[in-house]
């Protein structure tokens, strides 16, 4: 009893926590290795050999940069008018907007939880129910993405208004000042670096997102990922993929350079005016692409109207339907899959904390953002049972090349002084690594950690398939048996957890954020008494 007495309890500080999710890997890993079967395991190895022998036959060139040119306009348009829907209504649903005109509305409110409910429902599945309207045509695909990335545009606009110093804004009210054209003076330019970072993610999320829609059937590069895996073409999707692969590091640089542009008041506004003509060019020019590609967004579609259930028929199927397997099997599949996401990054990072073991791993995070879900969860599917485990894996290691890239470019941002001096204390270059490097960013990580959270909770559904559990399955199954009731609840019910996964993610992200800040604080404090 005395050696325990004198045992120190081990403190879980943030340097840490974000290595901790890795442990679900146990548990996954073990899963997958007691299903493991060699029968589909030449078929993986032939994937990864066929990446450096890509097919440079003239058709199936031409045929990758026609699906890419889809892929790639259909992602411009859907961004852009986005990015105008989304400022605007992020703005309409800040609280400050509606204090500097003097009215005390709940009209914010309203928008905020309408905002909330659209992003709740994965473009996957707008794209699915618009299908079911609109039939098969590049509207769809656009639209699908538009309504989701619209109000998550929104939410960060007015979560950023919301917090800004007011004081400016009052004094030029105060002065005689119109409202609108003091909130455009006061508080527009303090977020244009934040809009600009955002909105350029954006742009990458878009592009995936429209190859996904094109997976499940809407065309474009997705969709010859689709066929090719069908027939086991793997040369020819490899064009496609290496295709895809050169359109995102175009898109990742060039979000690089509008993260790195100079953020001074009066080069905001420049900015602001000047990247409103473009984006307004880019959708005349998508548009017109997209019309040279033989897709005509601009003739009248056939709207074919769905008869939606009756009250009494919503009350039968719920209850029919086993509630606690579906919400716990959904949880549990955002759980495993965000510990995988968060863990993964930092635990390699530290085991390779070489800078060749890191530029290695900036390769493996954008093969892991280039390969959509689902096809890697095929991938793995080919030499294990299909469970909810590997799902998980497959979301996981998805979204662990997103965090991945956001975590070293944090670190590369840093000075390497600190690691420096542990090395010159005989520290390992692990733990140098950890407390020299990550320790300042740890925080940060975590408060985007959070956010992303209640990203992978909405795209279980592009896994539940091979889950063959949980909302996102159900939502599928549903759509295709044209079960209006069902899929009526389980949106409704997607819609409840993510309001939920929202309110605790917002609070835990402004924790670490706030700690995060304090850190910064204490350093550069630090610096200056030295």
């Amino acid at each position: 009893m005395a050696l325990f007495r004198k045992m120190k309890l081990v403190n879980i500080t943030p340097t840490i926590l974000p290595i901790l999710p890795s442990i679900a890997l146990i548990p996954i890993v073990i899963s997958y290795l007691l299903g493991f079967h060699a029968g589909g395991l030449d078929v993986v190895i032939k994937f990864f050999i066929s990446s450096t022998s890509p097919s440079l036959e003239p058709i199936v060139l031409w045929n990758a940069w026609t699906a890419l040119q889809v892929t790639f306009s259909t992602a411009l348009i859907s961004w852009t008018v986005s990015s105008f829907i989304g400022i605007f209504l992020g703005i309409l649903s800040s609280n400050i907007f509606w204090d500097s005109i003097g009215v005390n509305s709940f009209v914010p409110k309203i928008l905020k939880l309408v905002l909330t409910l659209l992003r709740s429902i994965h473009e996957l599945i707008w794209g699915l129910l618009l299908l079911q309207i609109f039939g098969i045509n590049a509207w769809v695909a656009i639209i699908a993405i538009t309504i989701p990335y619209s109000s998550l545009v929104a939410r960060v606009i007015s979560s950023q208004l919301d917090v800004l110093d007011k004081r400016t804004l009052i004094a030029l009210l105060k002065c005689g000042g119109g409202p609108l054209s003091s909130m455009i003076s006061s508080l527009i330019p303090s977020i244009t670096p934040t809009i600009f970072s955002y909105i350029g993610y954006r742009l990458e999320c878009a592009l995936r997102g429209a190859t996904l829609l094109g997976v499940f059937g809407m065309g474009g590069i997705g969709n010859n990922l689709k066929l090719t895996l069908q027939s086991l073409q793997f040369r020819e999707m490899w064009t496609s993929l290496w295709f895809l692969a050169i359109a995102m590091v175009i898109v990742e640089r060039f979000t690089s350079l509008l993260r790195q542009s100079d953020s001074s008041p009066i080069n905001n506004y420049r900015k602001l005016f000047l990247s409103s003509i473009v984006l307004i060019i880019i959708l005349i020019f998508s548009i017109i692409w997209l019309d040279r590609l033989d897709i005509r967004l601009l003739l009248p579609e056939n709207i074919n109207l769905i008869n939606l259930p009756k009250f009494s028929d919503l009350i039968d199927t719920a209850k029919d339907m086993n509630w606690i397997n579906l919400f716990s099997h959904t949880l549990l599949l955002t759980i495993l899959s965000a510990a995988i996401a968060i863990g993964l990054p930092p635990l390699l990072m530290m085991l390779f904390p070489t800078k060749l073991g890191h530029n290695i791993q900036s390769i493996v995070w954008s093969f892991f953002r280039l390969i959509p879900p689902p096809l890697s969860a095929l991938l793995f599917v080919l030499t294990t049972n299909p469970n909810l485990f590997v799902a998980a894996l497959a979301l996981g290691i998805h979204h662990s090349g997103v965090l991945g890239r956001l975590l070293k470019e944090k670190l590369d941002q840093q000075s390497n002084n600190q690691k420096v001096a542990l090395r010159s204390l005989s520290a390992s270059s692990h733990i140098a690594w950890v407390y020299g490097c990550f320790s300042q960013e740890s925080n940060s990580y975590l408060a985007y950690a959070a956010y992303r959270t209640d990203i992978i909770l909405r795209e279980t559904t592009v896994v539940g398939l091979i889950g063959g559990t949980g909302l996102g399955w159900q939502l599928i199954e549903s759509l295709s048996s044209f079960n209006w009731s069902e899929l009526i609840l389980l949106i409704s019910c997607y819609s409840v957890i993510t309001l939920f996964g929202e309110a605790i993610s917002d609070k835990w992200r402004h924790i670490w954020l706030a700690k995060h800040n304090q850190n910064l604080t204490a350093k550069n404090f630090q610096l200056l008494i030295n």
